[in-house]
């Protein structure tokens, strides 16, 4: 890897490499490296995936795939991580994705990318803000007898998007002290809960069982299929780095700054989240009562077996914390995607969503209609959970191919892409190229069934959603897109060069 700042990489001024780009510096930018990377750091929170999903790993290849899975995916997400920042570096735009799958192949590359990333970040703030609120309904259970109907925790969602929306209304300044505090907050929030569960007097389980029992409650015979289920708990985990692209024009020295704090969120992610789940794992105390917790948050039956009412309602209290962190830090990044979109003219009333506050330099109705889009995304709960558990499962579904897009299209270019001043020099094929790999197997994983026998409740409508993102992207292509989404010419002759391709 090499971040040189010297000879052909030198750093420009970040208005004039962002002009070079096409567009016109009009948002605040006063977001620093450290600020960029919490924002990544942030929408990771392990204690939001993790925790969401440990019922799930404990059901599918039980402690074994939950810990070497972390790391095994933890170390090909690095890799797609890295190459993608390689190309962050080239292009540091809010529009992110689309903008560097234009560049590099053209607007039917862009359309189809920026859709998927578009959809599967307004689903992502429907599933974390959404999960936030299971969590606070847990925990009012246990603090005052609360049952949370699906009535109640959606107007509990509709509180934590409105509290999201007007965090961010407020500036891009507030947004980053929040995400700073964030970090430490996770990194404290997860020592203090595995010290908590470790230190506590209850019996705790051997490193044998923590990193060899296998656990098959899915109905399907085939252990190898089910080990690869089972690394869906991380790969769910591991979503949402690139808001540090698509914050990337409030950033200071961006071209650094932006794909290093991809990359740092990522290892950082690793290791805390392999802690986090050594420590939970080590804890449970009834395997099957945990699964069955009446809590509905397999999680809250540990805190519960281990530290008692008032110690498991402390802990929760710690990642409901994160869990709001986590949303907040999303909206923050769908919101610079909408307006980036919009600017382009991708999104219908584009003129809407790509105005900016004269006071807060802010995309003020980019924020609304993200989080109007995320409880649009989540009304079905009140109906159906396996509706939801469809719409939601865009935020992977979508959002993983669009990782890949961008680094497939820069391995395509070959020679003819001009790295930025972070780049990956002579390892940027093979990397590029395991990474891209790593995403086909993994799209294809989350798109078939997880459960047996397969029935209308247990059906895995992942691959329906992905299908419906492209039919969406699609439509929308032949009857407006070709005709109202552009992005600017390069407005510099030392700008990176523009390819195009076809789809």
């Amino acid at each position: 890897m090499s971040a040189r700042s010297t000879g052909a990489h030198r750093l420009a001024n970040d208005d004039d490499v962002l002009a070079g780009l096409g567009y016109q510096s009009v948002l605040s930018r006063r977001m620093g490296p450290f600020g960029n990377f919490a924002i990544s750091f942030s929408v990771i929170s392990v204690l939001s995936g993790c925790m969401t999903l440990y019922g799930f790993g404990l059901n599918t290849g039980g402690p074994a795939v939950v810990m070497w899975g972390w790391v095994g995916v933890g170390l090909m997400v690095l890799l797609l991580g890295m190459s993608l920042a390689e190309v962050t570096s080239a292009y540091p735009t809010s529009g992110g994705l689309y903008y560097m799958a234009h560049r590099l192949g053209g607007p039917r590359w862009a359309w189809v990318t920026g859709w998927l990333n578009l959809l599967g970040l307004l689903g992502a703030i429907a599933g974390i803000d959404y999960g936030a609120a299971t969590f606070v309904g847990a925990f009012a259970n246990l603090q005052w007898g609360f049952v949370p109907s699906p009535e109640k925790t959606m107007m509990i969602f509709a509180g934590i998007l409105l509290l999201h929306a007007l965090l961010n209304v407020a500036g891009v300044r507030l947004v980053s002290v929040l995400n700073s505090v964030s970090v430490w907050w996770h990194l404290i929030g997860v020592a203090v809960i595995v010290g908590a569960l470790t230190l506590a007097p209850a019996q705790h389980r051997s490193a044998e069982f923590v990193f060899t029992h296998f656990n098959n409650g899915t109905g399907i015979g085939n252990g190898l299929y089910v080990t690869a289920l089972g690394l869906l708990l991380a790969q769910y985990t591991f979503c949402g780095y690139d808001a540090s692209s698509h914050l990337s024009e409030e950033t200071t020295r961006a071209q650094i700054s932006a794909p290093r704090g991809i990359v740092r969120s990522i290892w950082v992610s690793w290791i805390v989240g392999f802690v986090l789940l050594a420590g939970l794992t080590s804890a449970i105390q009834d395997y099957a009562g945990t699964q069955g917790s009446a809590t509905g948050v397999p999680p809250a039956q540990i805190f519960l077996d281990v530290l008692g009412a008032d110690g498991a309602k402390a802990l929760m209290l710690i990642v409901i914390v994160a869990q709001l962190f986590c949303g907040n830090a999303e909206t923050a990044a769908a919101s610079r995607m909408v307006f980036a979109f919009s600017r382009d003219g991708a999104i219908p009333f584009a003129g809407t969503w790509r105005r900016v506050s004269p006071r807060t330099k802010t995309p003020v109705a980019a924020v609304w209609l993200s989080v109007g889009a995320a409880l649009v995304l989540a009304a079905p709960s009140l109906y159906s959970p396996t509706a939801y558990a469809a719409v939601t499962a865009i935020n992977v579904i979508g959002i993983t191919p669009a990782y890949a897009i961008p680094v497939y299209l820069r391995l395509r270019a070959g020679n003819r892409f001009t790295p930025g001043p972070w780049n990956l020099g002579r390892f940027s094929g093979l990397i590029g190229w395991t990474a891209v790999t790593w995403v086909v197997f993994v799209t294809v994983l989350f798109c078939l069934p997880q459960v047996a026998p397969i029935t209308a409740t247990s059906f895995n409508y992942a691959g329906v959603a992905l299908i419906g993102v492209l039919l969406l992207a699609w439509v929308l292509w032949i009857t407006k897109g070709r005709r109202s989404y552009q992005i600017p010419s390069l407005s510099s002759a030392t700008a990176h060069s523009e390819f195009e391709g076809v789809i």
